[in-house]
């Protein structure tokens, strides 16, 4: 919810007052222009009472903008929008609660701006409003494009009784709307399902880890210095610590090759937005059969570094979030740090775009350290067939990988995921 009040301008009054008069209607300046003229005729023909119709005529005009200049309408402003967080192609409804605090105003024509994927920009009329009189407005808003969005400003113009001056007030807060990926429902395949159980993946000591087992969380006061994770510690700047044990079986890497070079097409219907689409449906997925889930891009950036101390199962909101603006990224080759942080035990799933051999090396590092290695990999050029990188890059390398003990499988722009995700499985 966002609220936004109108505050009355500050300053000297006569330059208020010239601010206000340069507000005319053209209704006002007929006024002002019939008082002028009468006023001179009156003057020249000595018509007294000719003079007296024209001061009056000016003077309703003069007068309506002295009122206004002191008083001025005075408004309040709440909106909400019905669901703050919604998929791709879903709509949701924004609400405007105008509150009048002020004196009684006159005709309000309301103009909300919102960014061009959500439509256009609503406007609506209002009568007048009596001193502490409520309005209610709405408009549905839909977007087809993922992103963060912000709703707002609010302007308002606003009459006075007799449509003399038109003002304009500004409400500069605005409410963001955030519009996530689709998430496809996937079924349970057998092999990862069967990490999310019990048995032999309970929860076991560090003593009989290795080091890429290794789940560090920051110091807290008491902890024994002996378990301090020196490597954690340079890393982040801050002291950290190994914790006493980790759920590793619902532990699971999930990364999304988000780079620019190793996608084709644009808009909506790129192998970028099919590539978000499978993650996030892998993410909600993952989720629900009680996963731990560390959302890594290309560019090495995570979600959160603190992704061990997430409870299995937890909301997938801020991956949605973070999925919901992610962009592609300028780096033309896989960054490593985050491969070697020794964090990358467990489970990896990878949803990859077009890869060279320095990523295909690179994704090899990953199942040699011990995790069970997934990759959904996107067939490019289906998006685009006759925008082919130059070089040895090629439009997927699940052969590459499975020959290295990963399960992998292709994705091409006519394939249904829930369809591919089960072959993963087999």
């Amino acid at each position: 919810m966002s609220t936004a009040t109108a505050a009355r301008t500050t300053g000297r009054r006569p330059s208020r007052l010239r601010s206000t008069l340069g507000t005319l209607t053209v209704r006002g300046r007929a006024f002002v222009a019939g008082g002028v003229t009468a006023a001179l005729c009156g003057l020249a023909l000595g018509e007294r009472d000719l003079v007296r119709i024209g001061v009056l005529v000016l003077l309703i005009p003069v007068v309506t903008a002295l009122v206004v200049a002191r008083t001025g309408p005075r408004l309040s402003l709440t909106r909400t929008i019905a669901a703050p967080v919604v998929e791709v192609g879903q709509g949701t409804t924004v609400q405007l609660h105008l509150t009048n605090v002020g004196a009684r105003t006159g005709l309000l024509l309301v103009e909300e701006q919102v960014p061009w994927a959500l439509g256009h920009r609503p406007r609506f009329l209002i009568g007048w409003m009596q001193s502490g009189r409520k309005r209610l407005v709405q408009y549905p808003v839909q977007a087809e494009v993922r992103g963060i969005y912000e709703v707002g400003p609010l302007s308002v113009k606003v009459a006075d009784p007799f449509g003399m001056l038109s003002l304009q007030r500004a409400f500069p807060r605005t409410t963001p709307l955030v519009v996530v990926p689709v998430v496809e429902p996937l079924p349970v395949i057998g092999p990862i399902g069967a990490w999310s159980g019990s048995g032999d993946n309970r929860p076991r000591p560090f003593s009989i880890g290795s080091a890429a087992d290794t789940s560090v969380r920051e110091y807290r006061l008491g902890d024994d210095l002996r378990r301090v994770h020196w490597r954690s510690t340079a890393r982040t700047g801050e002291l950290m610590v190994r914790r006493e044990e980790q759920p590793w079986h619902s532990r699971c890497t999930l990364f999304i090759d988000n780079r620019a070079v190793a996608h084709r097409g644009s808009g909506p219907d790129s192998s970028l937005e099919r590539a978000v689409t499978a993650t996030a449906s892998i993410a909600v997925h993952l989720s629900r059969l009680g996963f731990q889930v560390r959302l890594v891009s290309a560019d090495g950036n995570e979600l959160d570094h603190a992704w061990h101390d997430v409870p299995g199962g937890a909301s997938t909101g801020p991956i949605l979030e973070h999925l919901a603006a992610l962009a592609t990224t300028a780096e033309t080759r896989i960054s490593t740090p985050w491969i070697d942080e020794g964090g990358t035990g467990g489970l990896f799933i990878g949803v990859l775009g077009a890869l060279d051999d320095h990523d295909r090396r690179v994704l090899g590092r990953l199942h040699t350290q011990g995790s069970s290695s997934y990759a959904v990999s996107l067939a490019v050029d289906s998006w685009s067939p006759r925008d082919r990188l130059a070089g040895d890059v090629t439009g997927t390398s699940t052969t590459y990988l499975r020959e290295r003990g990963w399960k992998a499988t292709d994705l091409n722009r006519a394939d249904s995921l829930p369809a591919v995700w089960k072959e993963l499985g087999r």
